[in-house]
């Protein structure tokens, strides 16, 4: 009896256990792994500002002499002194070059004698005139022969103005022998050595000097500049920059000149001349820059760096990051880059804070997190290299 009774309890037992397995069992919702939240996104920002920016068309010019000179012989003769260095700086009337001048020297002398024994003749038939006359008015001269000295006269006048012809053509070929700079400027290679003789048709002349103060330059933008142009050069005269090959000197500022009177058909452009003081000579004949043509300053235009604007399939946008620190694609236009800045005329408003760097990992929605101080410079460096790596 006290053994079917324990087994009884022991049964009623594992009922009572499987029945609170299978309650709690079936009360009991699955559980469901939580998804990882992304990390945030490290980048360096800036601000969206409103400053002046100068607008400009950017063309590819070379410097030319404002002037050149080839110093020409135009007489035949021994050079016996060369007064000037090659790559002198000389001004106008300056001697370079003295021709023997001896020849020339004697044949003025020789017409000067010619000159004065027909003015001493000229001066003999004066005073015989004179006495013909008086003699003529009393009777004791004829008319023939107050007519024959009277011409006597005349042709001896005549001979003294050709002898002082001569004599000032010589005097002008005398002066030649003194070759001078025409210009102001620089003196390049000499061509002929003291010793030499010079003749009017050598081809290179004795040297030649170019003007570059000023200096010119002359550039070439694309046809449809023109009508721009033309709209800012009525307003007033426009401002040329020069600056090196690379962009990073600024080698002189200057005044547009002229607008060519007509358009190369070949290339489509239009050719432009400017002009420069260059006082300092960082502009050189022959030199090739880069030129920018100023139309005018922009008025608090919005300007952020060059590095945080994209290119996407639908054109240039830039990444834009809410209070709320999270990235959203915003498409803008980019009016021109200068030095490293964007002029931004639609898309974004002043204050808008734009990802200038880091933007390879975003998408829209992004979180970010905005680098600061040093964090922000290492961040810059490193993409520098990146960039510049092959």
């Amino acid at each position: 009896m006290k053994r079917n009774l324990a087994i009884a309890l022991v049964a009623l037992a594992a009922i009572l256990v499987g029945a609170g397995l299978w309650f709690f069992a079936a009360d009991r919702k699955p559980v469901v792994a939580a998804a990882p939240v992304p990390a945030a996104v490290p980048v360096v920002t800036a601000a969206v500002t409103g400053k002046d920016v100068p607008i400009y068309l950017r063309g590819i010019g070379t410097v030319i002499a404002y002037n050149t000179d080839v110093v020409r012989s135009q007489i035949q003769g021994q050079i016996v002194k060369i007064a000037f260095t090659e790559g002198q700086t000389v001004k106008a009337g300056d001697l370079l070059a003295q021709i023997d001048p001896r020849p020339y020297e004697a044949q003025i002398e020789q017409l000067t004698a010619n000159r004065d024994r027909d003015q001493a003749q000229l001066t003999n038939a004066e005073a015989n005139l004179s006495r013909y006359s008086k003699l003529g008015d009393k009777g004791y001269a004829t008319p023939q022969l107050i007519e024959t000295q009277t011409a006597q006269v005349a042709q001896l006048k005549a001979a003294v103005k050709a002898d002082q012809a001569q004599i000032d053509e010589a005097n002008v070929q005398l002066s030649y022998t003194r070759l001078t700079s025409a210009i102001p400027g620089i003196t390049g290679v000499r061509q002929i050595d003291v010793g030499n003789v010079i003749h009017p048709t050598d081809p290179n002349g004795l040297v030649v000097v170019t003007q570059i103060e000023p200096i010119s330059l002359l550039f070439t933008l694309p046809q449809t500049d023109l009508p721009v142009i033309q709209e800012h050069e009525a307003k007033g005269q426009l401002k040329v920059i020069a600056y090196s090959q690379d962009n990073k000197m600024k080698l002189g500022e200057g005044t547009l000149l002229l607008v060519n009177n007509e358009i190369a058909g070949t290339t489509g452009t239009v050719q432009l001349k400017a002009t420069f003081a260059n006082h300092e000579h960082r502009l050189w004949p022959g030199q090739l820059v880069n030129a920018r043509l100023l139309l005018k300053i922009q008025k608090d235009a919005l300007t952020v760096a060059g590095s945080a604007v994209q290119q996407g399939p639908n054109g240039t946008y830039v990444y834009v990051v809410a209070p709320n620190q999270t990235a959203s694609l915003r498409p803008v236009h980019v009016a021109q880059i200068s030095e490293g800045q964007a002029l931004i005329d639609q898309g974004l408003k002043s204050g808008d804070t734009v990802v200038v760097d880091g933007q390879y990992r975003l998408t829209e929605g992004s979180q970010v997190r905005e680098l600061h101080g040093k964090a922000a410079r290492e961040a810059d460096l490193q993409s520098s290299v990146q960039d510049a790596l092959p």
